[in-house]
């Protein structure tokens, strides 16, 4: 049992190593890393975005309140 264990978690880094190779250097790996570098900015802008709403609301309701 222990063995079986072992040797599926050899093989799935060995698997991983593989793909990394082929992201890293295989066909179409310079248009790979450009979508990942996009996804990176868009969830940083969405991450940005998020707390600034966060941030507009909770003022916004702070200025209402000092209103009344």
């Amino acid at each position: 049992m222990d063995l079986t264990k072992k040797a599926k978690e050899e093989l799935e880094e060995r698997l991983e190593k593989i793909e990394n190779f082929i992201a890293k250097k295989g066909l179409g790996s310079t248009y790979l890393q450009k979508a990942q570098k996009t996804q990176r900015d868009i969830n940083l802008l969405l991450a940005l975005g998020g707390v600034l709403t966060i941030a507009g609301l909770v003022l916004w309701m702070k200025m209402r309140d000092n209103e009344e």
